[in-house]
């Protein structure tokens, strides 16, 4: 009976331990990485979509460095891209094809389509995170092409 006891318990602390090693670490670090992307998400989905900046900011930290060079820092810059994007494409949609988080950086490859029915861009957004709040933003844009010279596809 104890051997069996011991054996549970050493499987258990090897799990524990892998899962340790594991890109994220802790299962701590793992919940926090998470939060982080689920964060980021709902941030995406409040100010792109829905265009609805005041809701997305309570998802911004007390600071919001923009690396775009197009777009302004801080709440006010995020408001004014917003505002842009409901008065010229209002039915602008960006699809989040996949997402990944390493520690306070999440990483989003989008398919932002500004004008229904168009291609439109292919998109990697990364985001720095501090205490679970956005702090910055970086982008890289490229246009979904009508022919490619491959069959791989951008998503």
């Amino acid at each position: 009976m104890k051997r069996m006891i011991l054996a549970a318990a050493f499987a258990t602390a090897t799990l524990f331990l892998a899962a340790c090693a594991q890109p994220g670490g802790s299962p701590t670090a793992q919940a926090r990485q998470e939060a982080n992307r689920q964060t980021v998400l709902a941030f995406y989905e409040k100010g792109l979509n829905q265009k609805d900046a005041d809701a997305a900011l309570q998802y911004v930290g007390n600071r919001y460095v923009q690396h775009n060079p197009t777009a302004a820092d801080g709440p006010e810059g995020f408001r004014k891209f917003i505002a842009f994007l409901r008065e010229k494409f209002p039915n602008s949609r960006s699809e989040i094809k996949r997402s990944f988080v390493d520690g306070d950086y999440v990483i989003l490859h989008v398919n932002a389509v500004r004008e229904p029915g168009t291609r439109g861009n292919a998109i990697v957004d990364i985001f720095k995170l501090e205490n679970g709040k956005i702090v910055e933003h970086w982008d890289v844009v490229q246009p979904v092409p009508e022919t490619a010279a491959n069959k791989n596809g951008m998503f």
